[in-house]
């Protein structure tokens, strides 16, 4: 069964991870960037190893967002972000083919445990299912 597995964050976490800290998250050192690209690279190089993963990326920060939706009129209507009623976003992602939900439930635990500075907000990794195309899971 393939499923999403997904990490949050908000645009103070890219901020810190670039070194501003804010009263949501300390400020990141070189080091403890690279500490955590280590883990997770680690964590990507296991998952192609046993052929679970499917794809994963980091995306880009929610400043670099843009939402599209339709006006009254029926014409789009575009907005850049960041957006400041937005708390958490979408800040990574895994697509994985895993044997059950307890195995995923497993790599999602190891992905919790991503090394990060003290006082660094924690977020949920969010385990979703991924419907095959006649629309079951």
């Amino acid at each position: 069964m393939k499923y999403l597995v997904m990490v949050q964050g908000t645009q103070a976490d890219y901020e810190a991870m670039r070194g501003k800290a804010s009263a949501h998250s300390p400020a990141w050192s070189e080091e403890e960037l690279q500490t955590m690209f280590a883990y997770m690279g680690a964590i990507n190089d296991d998952l192609a190893e046993t052929g679970e993963l499917v794809d994963g990326q980091g995306l880009a920060e929610p400043a670099q967002t843009r939402h599209v939706t339709l006006g009254g009129d029926g014409k789009a209507v575009i907005t850049d972000g960041p957006y400041g009623e937005t708390k958490e976003l979408l800040a990574g992602y895994w697509v994985l083919e895993c044997e059950s939900l307890e195995r995923v439930t497993e790599i999602a635990d190891r992905v919790a445990r991503c090394p990060q500075p003290a006082g660094a907000p924690d977020y949920p990794v969010v385990i979703r299912p991924i419907m095959d195309g006649s629309g079951d899971i």
